[in-house]
């Protein structure tokens, strides 16, 4: 097997295939590694990897790789992080951030993450990792484009931010008065650097290098030894559950109505991220138990028991399940933070979809025809249990506040005065108020 490369953001396939005749593949996850050295490949490099809402590669499958006697180099970014830590055992580290990490100049894990678009979209960078900052702000003040003090407030500025929120038009707009910082921002497109770009294409050369001359010496590996949770993650991956993602993702495409329906709920979550962190909102450990009981409920998991056996069926652990939750905490905040505008995109999305005229014209000929809906005749309960059981084929939920909330309704009363307009409208004829 020829050299494997796991890119993503950092530099385009293109790139990677100019420097090294290599297999490319995506970021690199938990499992990958370990996967791909069973193939037996001439060497592993990795550049990118994903470093929150999925498993990031592992220390040890990285040693176990070395342990087979496959060079593994890493540079920029994920890779860069994993062989500061994994130096003294064999792994080949490149670049001026390697470099860093190793020495201790950089710790934070941030320096190097970025936001960037999904595979579909070619991993597309969409934030400026703060290693890039740093390089692009001293070069601008060695040039004399930016005093000291100009240059050390844009990367404290910078560090404050959440990565995701990392833009240089965002970075100006908060240094905009500071001393030389409009000549600098008129410098950026032609002077700005990339500086996990640049060690990402050292390292290709380097692996280039090694594999048309004579090997470099590699040092003696260190044993990996086989844990619990080495061997329970070798497992997973030898009966190939870590694959069983993009073939679940590949059989939703077979249904297209149902991938965009998902999709859009995945951006939903995705943005729903981003907010959180620009608002600094984290989800209470109420909110969580909260979502997790309507969960349970929603599925049927009433013992400890069937939840973990649910867990476990669905690839997750404790702690994916408790983000999955958190997920939908952020979701619900985004949601509630813009109740005001919704109402007017709502009308805009049933006019996109075509159905705006025909519950148009279904809410006039409710109003034309039945009772004013503040007139008494209606039995709460029946008309609860009829709209619940009869028309959703489910149990009236017990925090009718919360699900009418849940609606953008003000609460229960809300709720029922819109059942029981609909009751009326669906009975009419009928002896409605029989019940009272």
């Amino acid at each position: 097997m020829t050299a494997v490369v796991f890119v993503g953001p950092t530099l385009s396939p293109e790139t990677v295939a100019g420097h090294l005749d290599a297999t490319i593949l995506p970021p690199v996850r938990q499992g990958d590694v370990y996967r791909v050295a069973q193939q037996n490949p001439s060497a592993i490099g990795i550049i990118d990897g994903y470093f929150e809402g999925v498993p990031s590669v592992w220390h040890k499958e990285i040693l176990w790789a070395i342990e087979q006697e496959i060079p593994v180099f890493g540079s920029a970014s994920m890779g860069a992080l994993r062989a500061a830590e994994l130096a003294d055992f064999g792994m080949i580290g490149v670049g001026r951030i390697f470099e860093d990490f190793y020495n201790g100049v950089l710790h934070d894990d941030d320096e190097v993450a970025v936001l960037h678009s999904p595979a579909e979209l070619g991993f597309q960078p969409l934030s400026e990792p703060m290693v890039s900052i740093r390089a692009t702000v001293a070069q601008a003040q060695a040039s004399g484009l930016l005093p000291s003090e100009t240059a050390a407030e844009i990367v404290r500025t910078a560090k404050t931010m959440q990565y995701r929120q990392r833009i240089w038009a965002e970075i100006i707009a908060m240094a905009k008065d500071l001393p030389g910082v409009a000549e600098f921002n008129d410098w950026l497109p032609t002077g700005r650097i990339d500086a996990k770009a640049e060690d990402a294409r050292a390292m290709l050369t380097r692996m280039a290098d090694h594999l048309s001359t004579s090997p470099l010496p590699l040092p003696k590996p260190t044993r990996t030894e086989p844990t619990l949770m080495w061997k329970a993650l070798r497992a997973r991956v030898d009966a190939g559950k870590p694959d069983s993602d993009q073939s679940v993702i590949d059989e939703l495409r077979l249904n297209p109505e149902l991938y965009a329906r998902y999709r859009d709920r995945a951006a939903l979550a995705l943005l729903a991220r981003e907010d959180a962190a620009r608002c600094q909102y984290t989800p209470t450990r109420d909110d969580l138990v909260r979502l997790m009981t309507d969960h349970r409920a929603d599925t049927g998991l009433s013992r400890r028991s069937d939840l973990m056996g649910w867990i476990k069926a669905n690839d997750l652990n404790p702690e994916s399940y408790e983000e999955m939750l958190a997920d939908t905490a952020r979701v619900e905040a985004a949601i509630a933070s813009r109740a005001d505008q919704l109402q007017t995109q709502l009308l805009s999305e049933l006019r996109r979809t075509d159905q705006y005229s025909n519950l148009r014209d279904r809410a006039a000929n409710k109003h034309g025809s039945v009772r004013p809906i503040g007139s008494p005749g209606v039995d709460r309960l029946r008309a609860l249990m009829w709209y619940f059981e009869y028309r959703l084929d489910q149990e009236v939920p017990d925090d009718l506040d919360a699900y009418a909330q849940a609606l953008g309704l003000a609460g229960r009363d809300a709720l029922f005065e819109l059942i029981k307009a609909e009751f009326l409208y669906c009975n009419k004829g009928a002896d409605a108020g029989a019940a009272e």
